[in-house]
């Protein structure tokens, strides 16, 4: 007698490719506008499913995983972090959690670098003027930005993203320097070119565009903090495409309008959507919508984890990229 397929709940849409494929393996439940799922329809979706798809905007807290019903086994993300999930709560209730690392590398890393080129060449400033129709035309002192070779760049985080920020610095003639909890290996900063700093303070204090790309943790909470922020040179820049919430937000904005930071760039915020404000009216700011992860390869890839993971827990295994509290 054939097996019942899993029943699998997805709560965003997806590329088209990868929704066809799930409905030739599963019996899946796609979603038809391209929104959020709201807290009633989540709790629907976990009374019902199997296996949730979740992605990295839906809350999955432990008041939301204590309404599940008894056949939920699995909660596959439909990203690589997992802050958005409660994994612990998770476990205890026997159900696993999985994720997509390691597809979004190269795709945030080349992000990062259109950002600090953003900001230090001023690109935004003159697509506006273009956009408007107001250029005179070419002008010895106009828009004058900074050049990035031979500038010191600080890695606040030195994962796989971090070092390939690095090597892709490295090809723009850049210093690059770096501050994680632990030290690469000697070989590795050799291969990248990069100096270790055991002092963030120290390091921050130094360069001359500093770039994140730590986790979401309580130890990375506001690590850019006000004090730490105070530390960064005037001229120079800081970029985020990893957490919002690792820095300060209030603050920098502070700082970005008295003229204490040069500019930031920014793909990540704080509070989600709710920007604030006076950081969207600096000239000296880049503000992108969460793009650093948005190409069609990309997405692609997290798909097909999604898939294996799935489908790898209906055949009786571990799933690939199972995510356990003691890896957070």
């Amino acid at each position: 007698m054939a097996r019942d397929r899993l029943s699998v709940v997805v709560t965003r849409r997806l590329p088209e490719a990868v929704e066809k494929r799930l409905s030739e393996l599963f019996k899946v439940e796609l979603r038809s506008e391209d929104t959020p799922m709201d807290r009633d329809q989540l709790v629907a979706a976990v009374q019902r499913a199997d296996v949730l798809v979740p992605t990295i905007t839906d809350e999955i807290d432990a008041a939301l995983i204590g309404q599940a019903g008894p056949q939920l086994k699995l909660i596959a993300n439909y990203g690589a972090g997992v802050d958005n999930i409660d994994v612990a709560t998770a476990r205890q209730r026997g159900i696993l959690v999985s994720n997509t690392p390691d597809v979004l590398t190269e795709d945030t890393a080349d992000m990062t670098m259109a950002l600090i080129l953003a900001v230090t060449r001023r690109i935004p400033e003159g697509l506006a003027v273009m956009q408007k129709g107001d250029w005179p035309g070419w002008a010895p002192t106009a828009y004058l930005g900074g050049r990035i070779a031979g500038r010191r760049l600080g890695i606040l985080g030195m994962g796989r993203i971090g070092q390939a920020v690095a090597r892709r610095a490295q090809a723009f003639g850049m210093q690059v320097h770096y501050h994680d909890r632990g030290r690469l290996r000697p070989e590795t900063e050799d291969e990248l070119g990069v100096t270790w700093w055991e002092s963030l303070d120290r390091m921050v204090s130094r360069m001359d565009i500093l770039t994140i790309h730590t986790p979401a943790t309580p130890s990375t909470f506001h690590l850019m903090n006000a004090r730490r922020l105070k530390l960064m040179k005037p001229d120079a820049v800081i970029v985020n495409t990893s957490r919002g919430e690792v820095i300060d937000e209030n603050a920098l904005t502070r700082m970005l309008r008295a003229g204490e930071i040069a500019g930031a760039g920014l793909d990540v915020y704080e509070f989600g959507t709710d920007i604030n404000p006076r950081l969207r009216e600096l000239p000296n700011v880049v503000l992108l919508p969460h793009m650093g992860s948005a190409t069609l390869e990309g997405r692609m890839e997290m798909g097909e984890k999604v898939i294996i993971n799935i489908k790898t827990f209906e055949d009786g295994h571990r799933p690939p990229d199972q995510v356990v509290p003691s890896m957070l």
